[in-house]
């Protein structure tokens, strides 16, 4: 069986739903509602951060373990889940959630983020606690009617990440603050674990497709190796095991990243800015596991290491994959216009800025989260600006989806 699978086939014609486009597709709703998110989430957590807002109702779990935990288990988790729903019926050809149930999902979703900042603690809890196990069994039946044993492994992922979450939750509320940031940190390498697997699927496909005469090389041991050294180092980072291990780890997966990323042919790519963004994400994966070794090592502040994998892999990898899904699954050619290629340039930028400048110039840690925080709303924003009709819209060519 050929590692490359599909994500966006043929579209076949309307099956009947006559319900709200946005509901049609889990890409629609969890996009829009994920963008969004975004935009709004980042600049109030710097401007907490940084001490410019200082509202009288603040999260009730404190500002710090609010961003941590949203950012991964809110805004990651609902791209996470609308690529799956999306991706998972071109891969088994049976309906994913639509209608009535995806807009409950996504209400699910939406009501969860409200309580998280607003509270009582224990309504956000129990509605967070539902969301992605739902989501996990949603995509399991799916599956497991299709026979697609292949890609059980990422219900299984979804679930794991709904049990970090209500991990992270209980440990807030319980005081124990340090077991929560390793269950963000734990499900931040489950987010990049899904990144690699799926980013070795389909940017390949994705550059030979979209570069002519590129060639794709790959070295099986590499690819063998690559997701047991990515869990391994991801493990060794969240449970704080001892530097030396977690050095080691951390190269090993940085190595394996780098020469798997270089069997890629990424030069040839930046052309062509729908597929570059692709590479210019994965290229923070051997960025982010270096910083983590050296994190380890003391030689770099643990959170500028983090903030590699989620501004500069996740947050990278996400604009890349929400443009290019919402374009294909809206009926439109894989083209990108000055818009899309402004919102890639800010969120590289974000990354770049979040992490080098504070290793550079680390006494201008707070502007470097200033400067990073305005690239990535910028980069949302101009997403909304430009998708938001597609997302609420029929597809163009009167096809399901």
């Amino acid at each position: 069986m050929s590692v490359l699978l599909p994500i966006s086939p043929p579209s076949r014609p309307d099956a009947g739903y006559r319900g709200l486009p946005v509901f049609a597709l889990g890409f629609r709703p969890f996009y829009l509602l994920a963008a969004a998110f975004g935009a709004l989430a980042v600049p109030a957590w710097v401007a907490l951060y940084l001490g410019w807002w200082q509202p009288a109702a603040q999260p009730w779990m404190g500002t710090m373990a609010w961003h941590a935990h949203e950012m991964v288990f809110g805004f990651a988790a609902a791209v996470v889940v609308g690529f799956l729903f999306t991706a998972g019926k071109a891969w088994t050809g049976l309906q994913t959630p639509q209608g009535p149930w995806l807009a409950a999902l996504a209400g699910t979703w939406l009501a969860a983020r409200i309580l998280m900042w607003a509270g009582p603690a224990w309504a956000a809890i129990a509605v967070d606690a539902v969301f992605l196990p739902l989501c996990s069994f949603s995509f399991y039946r799916l599956l497991r009617r299709a026979k697609n044993k292949r890609n059980m492994g990422l219900a299984i992922a979804m679930g794991v990440l709904g049990a970090l979450s209500l991990a992270f939750d209980l440990a807030v509320a319980s005081g124990h603050l340090g077991l929560a940031f390793q269950m963000a940190d734990a499900a931040t390498g489950l987010v990049v674990v899904f990144v690699t697997v799926i980013g070795g699927r389909v940017i390949p496909m994705f550059t030979t497709n979209g570069v002519p005469g590129t060639r794709i090389r790959r070295v099986e041991m590499v690819e063998r190796a690559v997701i047991a050294l990515t869990l391994l180092a991801i493990v060794a980072h969240a449970s704080m095991l001892s530097p030396l291990a977690t050095t080691l780890l951390a190269l090993g997966a940085a190595a394996a990243h780098g020469i798997r990323l270089a069997g890629w042919d990424p030069l040839r790519t930046w052309r062509k800015p729908i597929v570059a963004i692709l590479h210019f994400a994965y290229a923070f994966l051997p960025i982010g596991f270096l910083l983590i070794a050296g994190a380890a090592q003391g030689w770099v502040d643990r959170s500028t290491a983090l903030h590699a994998l989620t501004v500069g892999v996740i947050g990278c990898a996400i604009v890349a994959m929400i443009t290019r899904t919402a374009l294909g699954h809206t009926g439109r050619r894989l083209e990108t216009g000055h818009l899309e290629h402004l919102a890639y340039a800010c969120i590289v930028l974000s990354a770049l800025v979040r992490v080098a400048l504070p290793i550079w110039l680390p006494a201008l840690k707070a502007q470097a989260v200033a400067g990073a925080g305005a690239l990535w709303v910028a980069a949302f924003l101009l997403y909304l600006v430009k998708y938001t009709p597609y997302l609420l819209r029929v597809r163009i060519d009167g096809k399901d989806g």
